[in-house]
């Protein structure tokens, strides 16, 4: 069997992205072994998660750096030390400094609560609600030096309903997050998803489009 994917992931919340990938993994659904789970929180819920299967952890504290650039680069270092394949933003609260990012391009990924490029940045839910929107979502996209604003290559979509508050919108849509997440970073460790100079590609063909999560937890071309 081939070695597994190695990945790292950054979160400084609860961890339910992270738990849904450790879940995958465990079920042989995901091939990947994780170097590193890091928060920039040293009370992070997902520390503990990772913790509680083994993986190793990190917690760097912002506070003790002279500027966010010093941070970053500390802590990217920290993870480059375990040479991971792929870094994973999942619920990571942090915008990163440029020179951090840059070293990492095409290696690191993100998912966002909206259906990029609408609603970069927090509270989706509520913007999505304000604008009268009849679709909500979530993307997978590769990380740059913008906010949000890296290449989109996949997205879940749930319809709004009357009445939806931005709880219960964000409660819906959870479930499909953490599916379209697991999806997103299988496609990578297979090899199959990759971001090049001209953008996204998928199986050697640009993506034009972001792929769409089905119903079965597969992604696919959009319609």
């Amino acid at each position: 069997m081939p070695a597994p994917f190695p990945i790292a992931v950054l979160a400084s919340g609860r961890g339910s992205n992270l738990a849904a990938l450790i879940e995958a993994q465990r079920a042989g659904a995901l091939p990947v072994g994780f170097t590193l789970v890091a928060s920039d929180k040293a009370d992070a819920p997902a520390l503990r998660i990772a913790e509680a299967h083994g993986i190793p952890t990190l917690a760097l504290d912002p506070r003790g750096y002279a500027t966010r650039r010093d941070y970053d680069l500390d802590l990217f270092a920290r993870v480059a030390a375990t040479q991971p394949a792929l870094v994973v933003l999942a619920g990571f609260m942090r915008v990163l400094h440029a020179d951090a990012v840059a070293p990492w391009h095409g290696r690191m990924l993100n998912i966002h609560p909206s259906l990029l490029p609408k609603y970069r940045g927090l509270h989706t839910h509520r913007r999505a609600l304000e604008a009268g929107d009849a679709e909500h979502g979530s993307s997978v996209h590769f990380v740059t030096a913008e906010l949000d604003g890296g290449p989109v290559v996949a997205q879940a979509r749930i319809a709004v309903q009357p009445g939806d508050s931005a709880e219960a919108l964000a409660a819906r849509l959870l479930p499909l997050e953490h599916r379209l997440l697991v999806a997103s970073v299988g496609l990578i460790a297979a090899g199959r998803l990759a971001l090049n100079a001209d953008g996204p590609t998928l199986d050697g063909r640009p993506l034009r489009a972001p792929l769409q999560l089905r119903t079965d937890g597969e992604l696919a071309a959009a319609a």
